[in-house]
């Protein structure tokens, strides 16, 4: 069973400049992906997808391969991370090359680590099932969400659990879009990075933190430091 780790970083990013290889408490953050993946020894193939030279040059550093770089019809805002892997896929069936599980790891996701990896493969693997990822329970029940409207006042979106206890409730899970792990004639076929047939690993809140802004980046360092203190 041959496996592949594709981290899909392009260059551009608008909010964070030059957002996969800012440096992350000392190193590229895309390091961080790479060297969970290769750690975990799990994968036949540790590759970045990219468009930008300086991208491959760092991920080729930190022991990732760049076969090639990415086409220009997948490297703009529209293209989707299926069509960066379709990509992939079909670059390395061109050589001979063809992989039973894909691991798609996001650059931007320090948490990740090898024994996460390792995990999710068992489970995919023991469980049967067509992919596995990342969720995080919401920190209080999304049915007693509020809504502002147009006048300014607050509003309930189910005002029919106005007057249920939280702790009633059924616990909701949101995906942290750290890395998704499926078998990938699944993945090609079907055009979607996971179905009915999908499990997942539950992490901590500590375990997780999206960053799409500069604050977003500097609480993320603040819990990475916490997070490896306290262990």
């Amino acid at each position: 069973m041959k496996k592949i780790a594709i981290i899909p970083a392009r260059g551009g990013s608008k909010r964070i400049p030059r957002k996969n290889i800012k440096f992350f408490l000392g190193k590229p953050i895309i390091a961080y992906s790479i060297e969970a993946a290769l750690k975990s020894n799990l994968f036949d193939e540790v590759m970045v997808s990219t468009d930008d030279k300086e991208i491959a040059k760092i991920a080729i550093e930190y022991g990732a391969k760049v076969p090639f770089l990415r086409s220009e019809v997948n490297s703009n805002d529209v293209a989707t991370t299926i069509d960066v892997i379709a990509e992939v896929i079909e670059a390395y069936k061109k050589v001979g090359q063809v992989f039973d599980y894909t691991c798609c790891i996001y650059p931007c996701a320090p948490f990740v680590t090898e024994q996460i990896l390792t995990s999710s493969y068992k489970k995919l693997k023991f469980d049967n099932l067509d992919c596995v990822f990342p969720v995080l329970k919401y920190g209080h029940p999304i049915q007693r969400a509020l809504k502002v409207l147009v006048n300014h006042r607050i509003k309930m979106i189910a005002p029919e659990n106005m007057q249920l206890r939280t702790q009633d409730l059924e616990a909701s899970y949101h995906d942290l879009g750290q890395f998704y792990m499926f078998k990938t004639d699944k993945m090609i076929t079907q055009n979607r990075l996971w179905n009915d047939n999908t499990g997942y690993i539950e992490l901590k809140e500590i375990e997780s933190h999206d960053i799409d802004t500069v604050d977003d980046w500097e609480m993320a360092e603040f819990k990475y430091k916490y997070l490896k203190n306290v262990k």
